[in-house]
C-alpha cells in the first residue's frame, strides 16, 4: 500500500522547522545575503532546536533521523533562505561518509562532538581542475610510518573556513584510477592546512565557501576512512543520502518563489485586471505548482528508499536533477511575473533567482545526474555496466 500521509512525529518535525524558518531565518535572510556574513548565531539556535546533525545515530548522541525526515526539514529551512540552509546542511554532507563507512572509534571522535556543542564540518573533494571529473583530482596522500602525508588543494568548499574537521579525498595510488582514491578525516588544527579567503558568489552568499590547501599535512593512519582505495565509493555513497536533501531544499526555494508570485499576480493590475487573470501568467503559476509537487514526490521517493536500506542512486539523481532545474525555472518565471520589479533587489525574487542557480551545479551538476540516470537505465537493459556512481 502506498501512502503520502506524514506521521504525527514527522508533522511535528516539519512544523518545528517551518516555525524556525519563519521566525529566525526569514527576517535575517536579506542581511546575510547583502553582507555575506556567516549565520553562526542562527545555526546555533538551529542546533539547540535539534535541526542540525539530525542523521547522526543515537548511540553517538544524535537524533538518528532518516533522510526522509531530513527532507522535511531542508524544504522548510530553504523556503526562508537557501544560503543559510546550506550553511546548516553542509554538516550532513561531511558526516555522511563517516556514518556510512566509519568505525566505532571514528564515529565517536568526529560525530559525537557535533552533538555536544555547535561545530561545523566540510566535505573536501572538488578541486580547481576537478569538479564533475572526480578522477581528475590532484591531491595525494603517501603512507609514511603510522601517518599519511597529504598534499593538495580543494576548491569551493562549503563551511571551509568554519569547519572543525574535513572529510578529504586523495589518491594513495594514482595508477589505479577510482580504485586508487582514499578518504581521510582531518582535524582543522592539523599543521599544514591553509584556508583561503571567503568567496563572494552569485547567490547563497551566507554560505562560507573557500579554498582549503593541504601542505605536507600528517594524518594518522587511524583517520583513514574505510580501507585504502575505497575513498571514491565512500564519497559517492554519501550522495545517496544527501542529494535528496539538496533536492528538497530546491523545492523549498521554488515554493517560496510561487508564494511571492501568487501574491504579486493577485495585486498587480494591467489593462484593468489583476495580471493573474491573464492566461499567460496563470499558466506560469500552474506550471510552477505542478512542477514543485512533482519534485517533492521525487525527493520523498529517493529519501524513503535509502531509509529502507534500498540503493537509491538513480532515484536520488532524478530528484536532484529535476528539482534543481525546476527551481531555476520557477525562480526565473517569478522574476518574469514581477517584471521590472523582479529585477530589482528591493523585491524578493531577485535573490531567489541568484540562489537557485547553484542547485544545478553543486553535489553533482544537472548534466552529471543525467549521466548517472542514463547509465542505470542502460544497465537495466544489459547494455552496459553501472559504475559505483
Amino acid at each position: 500500500m502506498v501512502g503520502f500521509e506524514l506521521s504525527d512525529e514527522q508533522r511535528q518535525i516539519q512544523q518545528l522547522a517551518r516555525q524556525f524558518a519563519e521566525r529566525e531565518i526569514a527576517p535575517k535572510a536579506a542581511h546575510h545575503d547583502e553582507t555575506g556574513e556567516f549565520p553562526r548565531e542562527i545555526c546555533r539556535k538551529a542546533w539547540e532546536q535539534g535541526l542540525m546533525n539530525t542523521h547522526i545515530p543515537e548511540q553517538y548522541g544524535g537524533a538518528g533521523l532518516g533522510v526522509f525526515d531530513g527532507c522535511l526539514i531542508a524544504e522548510e529551512i530553504a523556503s526562508a533562505c537557501t544560503g543559510i540552509g546550506t550553511a546548516m546542511e553542509a554538516n550532513n554532507l561531511a558526516e555522511a561518509p563517516v556514518i556510512v563507512a566509519g568505525d566505532d572509534r571514528q564515529k565517536k571522535q568526529f560525530l559525537t562532538p557535533m552533538t555536544e556543542e555547535l561545530q561545523f564540518a566540510a566535505y573536501c573533494v572538488t578541486e580547481p581542475a576537478a569538479g564533475s571529473d572526480v578522477a581528475g583530482i590532484k591531491s595525494r596522500a603517501k603512507r609514511v610510518g603510522d601517518d599519511y602525508v597529504l598534499n593538495g588543494q580543494k576548491m569551493w568548499i562549503t563551511n571551509g573556513g568554519v569547519a572543525s574537521w574535513y572529510y578529504v579525498l586523495a589518491y594513495t595510488d594514482p595508477d589505479k584510477g577510482h580504485d586508487g582514491m582514499s578518504a581521510f578525516l582531518v582535524p582543522k588544527d592539523t599543521p599544514g592546512i591553509e584556508v583561503g579567503k571567503k568567496e563572494f558568489n552569485m547567490g547563497q552568499r551566507a554560505s562560507d565557501t573557500r579554498a582549503v590547501t593541504f601542505v605536507d599535512v600528517k594524518v594518522p593512519a587511524a583517520n583513514l576512512l574505510g580501507a585504502e582505495g575505497q575513498g571514491f565509493k565512500i564519497s559517492m555513497a554519501a550522495f545517496d543520502h544527501t542529494r535528496p536533501l539538496v533536492a528538497a531544499a530546491a523545492v523549498g526555494l521554488a515554493r517560496c518563489a510561487l508564494k511571492h508570485s501568487l501574491q504579486y499576480a493577485g495585486e498587480r493590475t494591467a489593462f484593468g485586471s489583476a495580471i493573474g487573470d491573464f492566461q499567460a501568467v496563470s499558466f506560469m503559476l500552474a506550471d510552477m505548482a505542478k512542477d514543485i509537487d512533482a519534485a517533492r514526490l521525487l525527493c520523498w521517493r529517493a529519501a524513503w528508499l535509502i531509509d529502507q536500506g534500498v540503493r537509491n542512486t538513480k532515484e536520488s539523481s532524478m530528484a536532484k536533477a529535476f528539482a534543481a532545474d525546476m527551481a531555476m525555472r520557477v525562480a526565473t518565471d517569478a522574476v518574469q511575473i514581477f517584471g521590472g520589479y523582479g529585477y530589482s533587489r528591493e523585491y524578493p525574487v531577485e535573490k531567489l533567482m541568484r540562489d537557485a542557480k547553484i542547485f544545478q551545479i553543486y553535489e553533482g551538476t544537472s548534466q552529471i545526474q543525467r549521466v548517472i540516470i542514463a547509465r542505470h537505465l542502460l544497465a537495466a537493459k544489459g547494455k552496459t555496466a553501472v559504475p559505483t556512481k
